[in-house]
């Protein structure tokens, strides 16, 4: 089965969310920290399991760019500097899909790490 193909995406700046619908009739509203905490790139997600960094202190990070990589992904500018995660179809997806789960998870690994969602001052 192919993975399905976003029909509309929308950057809401003031509320610092993605919102996305597939051409399967699926929608999302994905937070910016959410985004950035499960960002696709070997900086986050390690170049093996177990190799994965955990992200703290992005709660009010915000996407100052977007650029289309192709036909199957976007690249996003974090105002924190990061920008090297390709975001595919397939990965937004996933992360529609695994929202509840995926940020439980994160919350959990922050405890257990004890760090916090709110940068440091």
């Amino acid at each position: 089965m192919s993975t399905p193909i976003p029909t509309e995406m929308e950057f809401r700046q003031k509320t610092r969310v993605l919102s996305i619908a597939f051409d399967d009739g699926k929608y999302f509203e994905l937070p910016y920290e959410y985004l950035r905490v499960y960002s696709p790139s070997a900086e986050v997600r390690g170049h093996a399991p177990g190799d994965e960094v955990l992200q703290y202190g992005k709660k009010g990070v915000n996407i100052e760019k977007i650029d289309p990589v192709g036909t199957y992904a976007v690249s996003l500018h974090f105002d924190d500097g990061h920008n090297t995660g390709i975001y595919s179809w397939d990965w937004l997806y996933h992360l529609g899909i695994n929202h509840i789960q995926l940020w439980q998870e994160y919350l959990d690994k922050l405890e257990q790490a004890g760090k916090k969602r709110e940068p440091e001052s």
